[in-house]
C-alpha cells in the first residue's frame, strides 16, 4: 500500500514538472525588468555656465608715496568723484624742502667751479702762476743779454772774466727757475683740465639731486591723475607713510571688468563676446549685463579648484558695482529654440560617442518591450537636458537609468512614464 502511494506521488511530481516546462515553452516567458522611460520633447535649451567672480576697474590709477613722511591734510573722501588735477591730499615736505635748498646751493658752487675750470682755472691762481713764469723768463733773458754783452767787452778788454762768471752763475739759476716754473705751469694746466671734468660731473650730480628732491617736494601735493571715482583712500591725516605705500586708487567705474573663475571642464564652451549676467548679493534685485572679453589661456589653482580666469566687460552706469566685491556670474554661451531634447541622465558616454537605450515595443502586446542601444549626436546642454541633433525621432521612447543595468536587446516592461511623456502623448492627440 505504501509502495503504491510513493509511486503515485512520484508520477504526480514528474507530471507537474512536465506541465510547468511545457507551459514555459509555450508561453515563452522570461524574467522581465521593470523600467521607467521618457519620450523626447521639443524645448528651448540655453547652455549656460555659472560661477563666481570679482569686480575690477578696467584702467585703474594707483597713487603711491614718493617719500617717507606724515600725511598733513586730506582734501577728499573715499567714493568721491574727482577731476583730473584735483588736490587729493598733502604730505609734509618741510625736511625735503630744506634738503632741496642745500642741494641748490651745492649746485651753484659746482657751476662756479665748472666756469672757472673752463676759463683756465681760478683767476688769482692762474695769474700768479703765469706771472711767476713771466718774471723768471724776463730775468733769464736779461742775464742772457748780459752774458752776450760781457763776451764782447772781454774781447775789447773792457770787462773781466770774473764778471762773466758771476753773470753766468745767475743765468744758470734763472734758466733752472724758468724750467721749474714752466713745468709747474704745465701741471697747473693739466690740473685745470682735470678740474673741468670733475666740476662737470659734480654739476651733473648736483642737478640730478636737485631734480629728485624737487620732484619729492612736488609729490607732497597729491592730485588726481585723471577723471574718475576715488574708490580707495587708505590714509588719514597724521598717518606716517613710507615710500611706495598706497595713498589712493581711482578709475572710471562706468564700465568695469569682472574676473570670473571658470572650472576647467567648462572652459571649452567659452567664446568671446558672449552675453554675461552679473548679480550681487548686496543688491539682490539688480542685474548687470556684459560680454566676455578675454578667454583664459591657462588654468590656475584657486583653493581646491582648477580654474581659468575669464575677463568680462560689464556696464556699470550707476556706479553700483564696486571694485573688489565678489559677484555671481552666468554666461549664456549658446541658445537653441524648439529642439528635440532628452534628459541628461538617459545619455551614456563612451569616449566621444553618446548612446541611449530606445524602448522598442513588442508587436505581440502584453506590455513587453526590448531595448535597442542606439548612438545619437547631441548639441548643447543645459542643467537637465541634451539637444538631440540626430539618432532619435519624435515619439520614440528612451529608457531612464535605474537600479538595473540596461543592455542592448534586454526585455523590459515600462512601468513608469516620465511626466514629459504624458504631455507628449496629450500634444500628439
Amino acid at each position: 500500500m505504501e509502495r503504491r502511494l510513493r509511486n503515485r506521488i512520484l508520477i504526480f511530481l514528474v507530471l507537474a514538472g512536465l506541465v510547468a516546462y511545457a507551459l514555459i515553452r509555450v508561453s515563452g516567458r522570461q524574467p522581465v525588468a521593470k523600467i521607467s522611460a521618457v519620450v523626447p520633447l521639443r524645448e528651448n535649451v540655453v547652455s549656460s555656465i555659472s560661477s563666481n567672480g570679482k569686480v575690477e576697474p578696467i584702467s585703474p590709477f594707483v597713487v603711491r608715496a614718493q617719500l617717507d613722511t606724515f600725511v598733513a591734510r586730506v582734501r577728499v573722501v573715499e567714493g568721491q568723484p574727482v577731476k583730473k588735477g584735483q588736490l587729493l591730499l598733502e604730505l609734509n615736505v618741510k625736511e625735503v624742502a630744506a634738503q632741496l635748498a642745500e642741494a641748490k646751493s651745492k649746485l651753484l658752487r659746482a657751476e662756479d667751479d665748472l666756469r672757472a675750470a673752463k676759463a683756465g682755472g681760478r683767476t688769482d691762481d692762474a695769474a700768479r702762476t703765469a706771472g711767476a713764469l713771466a718774471t723768471a723768463v724776463a730775468q733769464r733773458d736779461r742775464l742772457q743779454s748780459n752774458h752776450d754783452a760781457l763776451e764782447r767787452l772781454i774781447a775789447g778788454q773792457a770787462a773781466t772774466k770774473e764778471e762773466q762768471a758771476a753773470n753766468d752763475l745767475e743765468l744758470a739759476r734763472a734758466q733752472a727757475e724758468v724750467k721749474r716754473l714752466t713745468a709747474a705751469k704745465q701741471e697747473f694746466d693739466r690740473g685745470v683740465k682735470l678740474d673741468a671734468g670733475r666740476a662737470d660731473l659734480q654739476v651733473e650730480q648736483a642737478q640730478n639731486e636737485v631734480a629728485a628732491l624737487a620732484e619729492k617736494v612736488r609729490s607732497g601735493r597729491v592730485v588726481a591723475p585723471a577723471d574718475g571715482t576715488l574708490y580707495s583712500l587708505p590714509v588719514r591725516a597724521s598717518d606716517y607713510v613710507k615710500m611706495g605705500d598706497l595713498l589712493a586708487e581711482m578709475a572710471n567705474l562706468g564700465k568695469v571688468r569682472v574676473r570670473a573663475f571658470i572650472d576647467e571642464p567648462e572652459l571649452g564652451g567659452l567664446e568671446p563676446n558672449e552675453p554675461v549676467k552679473i548679480t550681487w548679493d548686496a543688491l539682490p534685485n539688480r542685474a548687470w549685463i556684459g560680454r566676455t572679453a578675454v578667454i583664459p589661456k591657462q588654468v590656475v589653482q584657486r583653493g581646491a579648484r582648477s580654474v581659468g580666469e575669464l575677463l568680462c566687460e560689464v556696464n556699470n552706469d550707476k556706479l553700483e558695482l564696486l571694485p573688489n566685491i565678489n559677484v555671481s556670474v552666468r554666461i549664456n554661451s549658446k541658445e537653441r529654440t524648439n529642439v528635440l531634447t532628452v534628459p541628461r541622465g538617459s545619455v551614456e558616454t563612451d569616449a566621444d560617442r553618446r548612446f541611449v537605450f530606445v524602448v522598442k515595443r513588442n508587436g505581440l502586446g502584453g506590455g513587453k518591450s526590448t531595448l535597442e542601444k542606439r548612438e545619437i549626436r547631441v548639441g548643447i546642454a543645459d542643467s537637465t537636458n541634451y539637444e538631440v541633433v540626430s539618432g532619435l525621432q519624435e515619439g520614440e521612447m528612451v529608457a531612464l537609468p535605474g537600479d538595473i543595468e540596461l543592455r542592448d536587446g534586454m526585455p523590459v516592461r515600462v512601468v513608469n512614464m516620465d511626466a514629459s511623456y504624458m504631455r507628449g502623448r496629450a500634444d500628439a492627440n
